[in-house]
């Protein structure tokens, strides 16, 4: 061999040696990496420590755990975050809130550094759940679902994780968010609930909404002299060269402002109350003040600093798991407070088309001040819109009684709609109404299969 090749040979020779010892050293330092992870797993966890999960197949996953740790984090709430492979139910246990984001691979699977995650939640057998308690018993928890809808089985491992979560007897802090192809409109309605859990109202937006410029038409008070925070039903009109289109269930996400022409802030959300038929896209906005009577940043722009006139920068946010039934199956519909709005739009769906079966249970606080929309729901009770309206006013007597305690009152009702066929679409706060509404719905028609019909898209939720 001639001193060229043997000088070649050695050079080869030498960057593969090279090439060996950095992807030893590459594998040393994730194996290093994942020992820590573990060990700060494993340590004792601070009481009120929120978990941030993640499942990912191409890292998308895990960046948005990244950023759903930092906005709570904002909120001075402490976080951990750690990949779905390195947890099993003992080290779920240790946390009492959970936040899961959740890739689905191909069709439903789970990607795959969480397959063995996956085969943890394999169902037990009869014999077996009935000898074991609940593993996450008190736990609450929130799955922020990725997949691709080109894919029949939509964001499946999301699900089945959420349906795992909710067996082993933890409790949702709120309803799963899917995300279609990094959908910006879903990623920022997680957000809004990240400032609720963070108590922060001013977390900017990770990409803030492409907004039209809407016009304010007019505000009207709904409750003069109520014991509640005045709320308002506002009318809105979209730009003369925009076709806007919207669905009832879908969501108005709205740029509020301090001031007339000052600076945007974070997004706030509220359901639509109206139809694109009406003309325009009608809100019910309760006024909120703070512990130091300071206007809320959103409500206080819609009901005080705006001007009928004033433009108001709007999108709409398509809200699918909330868009009415198809067919003419019976609906219940479940809310209160300015919860009406969302299940106002609904309605006057069903009454397009024809569809009459529709009971309604709503509940405020007097009867006399709170009844909102109350002329024209008694117009569709006379038209038979409404086959059945239940109103709930907690304040009317000295016990107080919210819609949750009506259900159960009417429980046999309930089943037999149930029994018919019937949805149940609920829409309100999600504290103390929502959650009081899904304990008495298991009472009334157990867990299993109130399960069952949210699977098959008859239990729907849109809570705030």
């Amino acid at each position: 061999m001639t001193p060229t090749r043997l000088i070649a040979a050695a050079c080869v020779a030498g960057l593969w040696l090279l090439l060996c010892l950095w992807a030893w050293r590459r594998a040393r330092r994730q194996e290093t990496q994942q020992a820590r992870a573990l060990q700060a797993l494993d340590a004792p966890v601070p009481v009120d420590t929120l978990l941030v999960a993640y499942a990912t197949q191409t890292g998308y996953a895990e960046s948005l755990a990244e950023q759903t740790a930092d906005s709570l984090r904002a909120g001075g709430l402490t976080v951990r975050v750690a990949a779905l492979d390195q947890l099993d139910v003992a080290r779920l246990a240790a946390y009492r809130r959970m936040l899961f984001v959740a890739s689905t691979y191909g069709e439903g699977d789970p990607p795959d550094a969480a397959a063995a995650f996956s085969d943890q939640m394999l169902p037990a057998g009869p014999g077996e759940a009935a000898r074991c308690a609940p593993a996450l018993a008190g736990a609450q928890y929130a799955v922020l679902a990725l997949g691709d809808s080109e894919y029949a089985n939509f964001c499946g491992f999301g699900h089945r994780l959420d349906e795992w979560l909710h067996a082993q007897g933890a409790v949702p802090l709120f309803d799963l968010v899917e995300v279609d192809n990094g959908d910006p409109a879903a990623l920022r309605h997680w957000q809004h609930h990240l400032g609720l859990l963070a108590g922060r109202s001013d977390l900017p937006d990770w990409q803030a909404p492409a907004y039209q410029p809407w016009r304010l038409a007019s505000r009207k008070r709904l409750n003069p002299d109520s014991q509640g925070g005045p709320c308002y039903l506002l009318t809105l009109t979209p730009p003369a060269d925009v076709d806007s289109t919207w669905q009832a269930g879908d969501i108005a996400e709205v740029g509020p402002r301090r001031e007339a022409g000052g600076p945007l802030h974070a997004h706030r959300e509220y359901s639509i109350a109206s139809l694109p038929e009406d003309g325009a896209i009608q809100l019910l906005v309760r006024q909120m003040r703070g512990a130091d009577g300071a206007l809320g940043l959103g409500s206080g722009w819609l009901t005080h600093i705006a001007r009928p006139g004033d433009p108001i920068d709007l999108r709409v946010r398509v809200n699918r798991n909330f868009h009415a039934p198809a067919d003419g199956r019976p609906l219940i519909l479940v809310g209160n407070g300015t919860g009406l709005a969302g299940l106002r739009a609904l309605i006057k769906a069903r009454r397009a088309a024809g569809h009459r079966r529709n009971w309604l249970v709503f509940g405020e606080r007097n009867a006399a001040h709170d009844w909102f929309c109350g002329d024209e729901i008694a117009a569709w009770q006379r038209d038979g819109t409404l086959e059945r309206v239940d109103a709930v006013f907690s304040r009317d007597q000295a016990e107080r009684r919210y819609v949750q305690h009506h259900l159960r009152e009417q429980a046999d009702a309930v089943r037999a709609w149930a029994g018919d066929g019937a949805a149940i679409y609920v829409c309100g706060s999600l504290q103390g109404m929502a959650g009081g509404v899904d304990v008495a719905l298991q009472d009334i028609l157990g867990d299993a299969r109130l399960q069952a019909m949210q699977r098959d898209g008859r239990y729907r939720r849109d809570v705030y």
